[in-house]
This record gives C-alpha cells, sequence and structure tokens, in this order.
C-alpha cells in the first residue's frame, strides 16, 4: 500500500502520525509525507530558519524511516485566506503520488492553517476524484486538536493504532524538532507526548496508541 500523511507544519507528521508511519513500513508499505507550509516565525518569513527546518524535517524522516518527502512551500498562517491556493499545488502531487491511504489533521483543529488543510484534502480525496485512495484517516495534534472548546469540532476518535513498539523511536524523531519543543506540561514536550501515547492506549486495550477518525474506507 502507499501511505500519504499530509502534515501543516514541519513536525506534525510526528506528533500526530510518528508510531503509525513506522507501523506501515514494518509491514511493508511505502510512505510519504507532504508539508503543506514554510513555518512563519513570529510571523515572520526567515529563510535561514526556514531552510534549517527542513534540514530538521528530513532528519526527523530519517529517525521515522520513511522514503519519500513534499515541501509545497506554502505561506504559513494564511492558507485559510484561499482554499485554491492549497488545493491546486496539494492536488497536483497527490495525483502523482496515487496514495491508497491518506493521513489529514482534523476538521477541528484550533489552527487555521489545519482547517485549511483538512479542507483541501476532502476536496482532493472526493470519491470522483482521478486517484484510488481506499481511506481517509483524521489525525490529532497535540496543542492544537484538543484546544477547541465547541461540541462540532471536538476530536472523537473510532480508530487507534498500537505503537507499543513505535513508541520511542517516535518520541526521538520529535526531539529532533528542538525548535518547536516545548517543556513539561506543554502538550507537544515529549512527555506529554508520551503520556497522550499511553492514555490513548488505555481507550482501547494497548499499551501505546496513536488514534485517528475514520472518514472513509474500511476499520481494518
Amino acid at each position: 500500500m502507499k501511505v500519504l500523511v499530509i502534515a501543516p507544519h514541519m513536525d506534525d507528521e510526528v506528533l500526530g502520525v510518528g508510531g503509525t508511519i513506522i507501523k506501515h513500513l514494518k509491514t511493508g508499505d511505502s510512505v510519504g509525507v507532504c508539508f503543506v507550509c514554510k513555518r512563519a516565525y513570529n510571523h515572520r518569513y526567515i529563510e535561514k530558519l526556514i531552510t534549517e527546518e527542513k534540514e530538521v524535517a528530513l532528519k526527523a524522516k530519517d529517525v521515522l524511516g520513511y522514503s519519500d518527502v513534499k515541501f509545497l512551500d506554502l505561506s504559513d498562517e494564511l492558507l485559510d485566506h484561499k482554499i485554491q491556493t492549497v488545493l491546486v499545488p496539494l492536488e497536483r502531487y497527490v495525483y502523482k503520488f496515487s496514495p491508497d491511504i491518506v493521513y489529514i489533521p482534523h476538521r477541528g483543529d484550533n489552527n487555521q492553517d489545519h482547517r485549511a488543510v483538512f479542507q483541501a484534502s476532502m476536496i482532493v480525496a472526493r470519491t470522483f476524484g482521478n486517484h484510488k485512495i481506499k481511506k481517509i484517516l483524521c489525525y490529532e495534534v497535540p496543542s492544537s486538536t484538543e484546544q477547541s472548546p465547541f461540541f462540532e469540532c471536538v476530536f472523537l476518535p473510532n480508530f487507534y493504532v498500537d505503537i507499543k513498539d513505535f513508541l520511542n523511536k517516535k518520541l526521538a524523531a520529535l526531539k529532533c524538532y528542538e525548535r518547536e519543543g516545548r517543556a513539561y506540561p506543554h502538550p507537544r514536550s515529549s512527555e506529554a507526548v508520551e503520556i497522550l501515547a499511553k492514555k490513548r492506549g488505555t481507550e482501547i486495550g494497548f499499551d501505546a496508541a496513536e488514534s485517528f477518525v475514520l472518514v472513509r474506507g474500511k476499520w481494518e
């Protein structure tokens, strides 16, 4: 199977899908990650920092072990201004990559870029599109997904992946993103990410898990 993770920002792939990426690879699937944004720092685009962040993302890629990576280099903090800005390059890449399974952000995330990427991804993955996508799952990003207080935006997982054997490597990949890291009890700290994985595990009877909302596809 070909698996594509669509990540609004560099580090979302590890936070939301890091363990699952490794598990896909262990079962023989091929995995690619499409990074949508070039990150803004204090609302400014600083090329030196953007280049460094890409280098960090590639280090995290090597830790997780996946092979395909794409940087769309769209503008952080502005994706919701015009969804077509996201849709056109994303559609072009998804059609080229031709995935069977796609992981996308959750529609209720308290981050405008995440919501814009969700909207564009759902349009790209529509059932009558010219592609072979069989399964769509929304992932959670700590410090974003859980921050919306509105009922209609709540992340209610219905699909879990056992990542007990891959949690340590997920945390190692997360450490590559030092600039984006935070101290505990921030939700993006290594300690909090580990706690969340164990908490999600308790919901389904695993030692550690990543959880998703299955939008389309089989439960297997």
